[in-house]
C-alpha cells in the first residue's frame, strides 16, 4: 500500500503531531509525515519529529524582511517535501495567500466553528456560559478558523470546569478526531464544493 505523505507544522510541544506518528506505524493507516515544519527552533515538536526520524525545517517570520517574504518560504519548504496536504497541528502563526494558494492545509481547534474562533477558544467559550463546546477539524483559509467544517465533536462543560480541565477534555477528542480524518483524507481523497468537504 502506498503512503500518502503529509506536512505538518507545529510551534510547541507537538501532542497533535505526536498522534500522527503514532498512529502512521501501521502501515494501514496509510499516512507518511513526509517532513515537520516549525515556526521557530528548539519546539518539543520538532524534537518528537528527530526522534521518530522525520525531516524537520524551521521557518522564523523574524529571519525574513517580510511576513510575505516569510510566507513565500514557508510554502517552498513545505513544497520541497511533495505532500498530498498540510497539517496545522497547533501552529500558531496565520498562513499567507503563498502558501494557502500552493497547499491544502488541515487544522484542528478547540471550539465547534463558527462559535469561538481565534486563539483562546477555550476560555471565551467558559466565560460565554457554553453548555456544550468541543472540536472542529477544518481546512484553512485566508480567515481566523473560517475554512469549511470537515468533522466536529461535543464536549459538555462541567460546572467545576476551569480553561486547564475542559481544554485538557477537548484535546482528547482533538487528537483522535486528527488521526480519523488525516486517514480517511489520505486513503480516500476528498473534495471541496463551496463550504462542503466531501470524503468519499
Amino acid at each position: 500500500m502506498s503512503l500518502t505523505p503529509i506536512v505538518v507544522l507545529v510551534s510547541g510541544t507537538g501532542s497533535l503531531l505526536q498522534a500522527l506518528i503514532d498512529a502512521g506505524t501501521d502501515l494501514g493507516y496509510g499516512v507518511r509525515v513526509a517532513a515537520v515544519g516549525a515556526d521557530r527552533p528548539g519546539t518539543l515538536g520538532q524534537a518528537r519529529a528527530e526522534a521518530a526520524g522525520i525531516p524537520t525545517f524551521v521557518c522564523r517570520v523574524a529571519d525574513f524582511p517580510s511576513r510575505a517574504d516569510w510566507d513565500a518560504a514557508l510554502a517552498q519548504n513545505i513544497a520541497a517535501h511533495a505532500p498530498a496536504f498540510v497539517v496545522s497541528a497547533g501552529f500558531m502563526k496565520l498562513l499567507g495567500p503563498v502558501t494557502l494558494g500552493q497547499h491544502t492545509v488541515v487544522n484542528t481547534h478547540p471550539a465547534l466553528l463558527p462559535s469561538f474562533p481565534g486563539a483562546h477558544a477555550v476560555r471565551d467559550a467558559l466565560a460565554y456560559g457554553v453548555r456544550v463546546t468541543g472540536t472542529t477539524c477544518h481546512l484553512v483559509d485566508a480567515g481566523v478558523d473560517t475554512g469549511p467544517i470537515i468533522e466536529q465533536h461535543a464536549v459538555a462543560v462541567e460546572p467545576d470546569d476551569t480553561e486547564d480541565s475542559l481544554h485538557e477534555r477537548i484535546k482528547v477528542l482533538e487528537r483522535l478526531m486528527l488521526v480519523d480524518v488525516v486517514g480517511r483524507l489520505a486513503r480516500q481523497g476528498f473534495t471541496v464544493t463551496g463550504r462542503k468537504v466531501t470524503i468519499p
